[in-house]
């Protein structure tokens, strides 16, 4: 058995893709679109690890997808947390849950996907503005 993907349905592609690659930093693999089934499918991975990957399906005709957490989050391993954050940050991401621990950090999707971030190897020594952050709504 293999781990293929994490299917998550969006709402705004572009929105989606700014997210996910532009201040996440994950990579677009491919992407289909299927226009008799009206929709479009994205892969994106984190570079280094394309075996885990996470498939935007985007509906051509507008729904809501109330309930973005009812699947739990979308984890990734960071080289520098601080660093991902700050850059998350400055692309007008919230960061719900900061990581005052040097360890963890949530985030959410523009469709409220929960994206939990993890510091690889040893905890960073905690350092502002991170350590004096407030968690902000839910994560």
């Amino acid at each position: 058995m293999k781990y293929l993907h994490t299917m998550v349905r969006v709402t705004d592609i572009d929105a989606s893709l700014k997210f996910y690659c532009d201040a996440l930093g994950l990579r677009e693999l491919k992407r289909n679109d299927y226009p008799n089934g009206r929709f479009t499918l994205v892969f994106l991975a984190a570079p280094g690890d394309e075996s885990a990957q996470v498939e935007l399906t985007y509906n051509w005709d507008r729904q809501e997808y109330p309930g973005g957490r009812n699947f739990g989050h979308l984890a990734y391993q960071v080289d520098d947390i601080y660093a991902t954050c700050q850059r998350l940050a400055d692309h007008g991401v919230t960061i719900l849950r900061p990581p005052r621990d040097g360890h963890m950090a949530f985030v959410r999707s523009p469709d409220n996907i929960s994206v939990e971030l993890l510091q690889r190897g040893e905890r960073l020594a905690p350092a502002e503005p991170w350590q004096s952050m407030p968690n902000t709504g839910s994560w």
